[in-house]
């Protein structure tokens, strides 16, 4: 029978292994470079689309329709419904203002727990206190879904582009709540003016 390694030659071994492992587990792999630089992507995008206008098409978690006008700029969005009947949402400052004129309701809410709040941060910082939970590259199409990092169950927003030549164009905003329901926005027609929209725009008073 062979003697079995002197104890301190083992040991020697074995810390040159962990040492080995732990800088292995260091090395990013190509597909993590890969996600970071889609993600860095998608931040310059958020945070450079100034004077960025699209027509939408929402789907409401039960299945109801309704389109309009959104208007967006770096920490702030607006939507103005021309069906199923005039309403408007403003998004900006940490609150939202949501004034339905058929039934003339106003509701107001924080932002802080809302799944689009994850979108209008300013400047964007998809890291830190915002999480990706998914990225996904396909045939000219980019999407990202991100949460909360202190609480991710709160809800989850998930964007879609369209990523043809290496640009950048936000096709699809997508929200699920904290009860699972499913909000998305189909956009068409996305174009950025280069230039902010008016502040005006974007004041959280039902009668602007």
């Amino acid at each position: 029978m062979k003697p079995g390694f002197p104890f301190a030659t083992r040991r020697l071994m074995m810390g040159g292994l962990l040492t080995l492992l732990a800088a292995c587990a260091g090395v990013p792999t190509r597909e993590t470079l890969d996600q970071h630089g889609e993600i860095e992507r998608v931040e310059t995008y958020l945070n450079t689309a100034r004077g960025l206008k699209a027509s939408f098409v929402q789907t409401w978690p039960d299945g109801g329709k309704g389109q309009g006008i959104m208007r967006y700029d770096p920490g702030r969005l607006r939507l103005d419904y021309t069906t199923p009947g005039p309403m408007k949402l403003v998004a900006a400052n940490g609150h939202l203002l949501f004034v339905d004129h058929r039934r003339e309701s106003v509701t107001r809410m924080s932002l802080g727990r809302q799944p689009l709040g994850l979108l209008l941060n300013q400047p964007v910082h998809l890291s830190g206190q915002i999480v990706v939970t998914a990225v996904q590259h396909g045939t000219n199409s980019l999407q990202v879904s991100l949460a909360r990092a202190d609480s991710a169950s709160q809800g989850i927003l998930t964007l879609g582009f369209s990523d043809i030549g290496g640009k950048l164009s936000l096709l699809v905003i997508e929200m699920t709540d904290v009860e699972r329901q499913h909000i998305r926005l189909d956009l068409t027609d996305t174009a950025a003016g280069g230039e902010s929209w008016p502040d005006a725009l974007f004041t959280l008073s039902p009668t602007d």
